[in-house]
């Protein structure tokens, strides 16, 4: 069963996150940090399958070697922001569909990478990475690390993107923040189930609500993936724990809320009645209809057959 899965987070400052050890990790790779001169060193990663740096194609005949260096992007990045709580990147993480071969995984999110470098003109950094050992063997993904500036000759820009002001984008005649969000994960979806199409796949996915979707149960639990890695190492979440206590009080509410209605004698059975009656009157009157014409004589069964093979 293919999984929908688009997570858009932010990398800041105020949080004490620097996009030069974000983009070490993705990428399983070393990276220093000028700012702090700290050597941030991943390379002994073995689930990282591709790595990529993509920018917008009005550039692709351009050098552009600074953005397409890892730590050269990335510093540029923490030079580029003066304020102590600056967001200095941003990132969308996909999950990419078990049910489809390695080749067309990684073909799909180099699509959709390429599709955010253009749609925003800034850098995007690409990491899929595999599943690791002892986890779900379907967790294929993707990172994609994100400038929140434009990329041009000269460095990085202005804000772009999701991190471009409310009033720019009223002015540019863009769609507001939650409404980008929403085209964003339409798009994966897209991208997505034309995957499964072109291998031939039946599984689809879909970025609506379970509401939108038509689908009446309650949304399964999202336990944060450090959490679930605690667990796996044997140690107890309190969170994850108290996540899963509110899911299951959640359906057992609504089981309860189904009981009682179905228990409860509904308000509109009189008109459930009569619509019983209405329908039993109906079926006498088809019934009287039928004997009445088993009477007639044949001469107008006939003329009824010969009207029924007219041209």
């Amino acid at each position: 069963m293919a999984l929908f899965y688009l997570q858009i987070s932010s990398l800041s400052r105020a949080s004490g996150r620097r996009a030069t050890a974000a983009a070490a990790y993705r990428a399983g790779e070393r990276v220093r940090d000028e700012r702090s001169g700290e050597l941030h060193n991943f390379a002994q990663r073995r689930d990282v399958l591709h790595t990529e740096i993509f920018v917008p194609q009005q550039f692709a005949d351009q050098p552009l070697e600074w953005a397409r260096r890892r730590e050269r992007l990335w510093n540029t990045a923490e030079h580029a922001e003066r304020r102590h709580n600056a967001r200095v990147a941003r990132e969308f993480q996909v999950n990419l569909p078990a049910e489809l071969s390695p080749e067309a995984r990684l073909a799909l999110a180099r699509t959709f990478a390429g599709e955010i470098a253009e749609r925003y003109r800034i850098a995007v950094d690409l990491a899929v990475h595999a599943p690791r050992a002892g986890s779900d063997p379907r967790n294929f993904h993707a990172h994609l690390l994100v400038t929140t500036r434009e990329v041009t000759p000269a460095g990085l820009g202005a804000k772009a993107g999701l991190d471009l002001a409310a009033r720019e984008r009223r002015q540019r005649g863009l769609p507001d923040h939650r409404q980008e969000y929403v085209n964003v994960r339409e798009r994966w979806a897209e991208l997505a189930n034309a995957a499964l199409s072109a291998e031939n796949r039946a599984e689809r996915i879909d970025h609506r609500s379970l509401a939108a979707q038509g689908v009446d149960r309650e949304p399964r639990p999202r336990i944060p993936l450090m959490h679930l890695r605690m667990e796996q190492r044997g140690v107890r979440s309190e969170l994850a724990e108290r996540l899963r206590s509110e899911y299951r009080a959640r359906v057992a509410a609504r089981e309860e809320k189904q009981v009682a209605k179905d228990a409860t004698p509904a308000l509109n059975a009189p008109r459930d009645l009569e619509e019983v009656r209405r329908q039993a009157r109906t079926a006498w009157l088809k019934l009287r209809e039928r004997g009445a014409a088993q009477e007639a004589p044949s001469l107008d069964a006939g003329h009824a057959r010969d009207e029924d093979l007219s041209p």
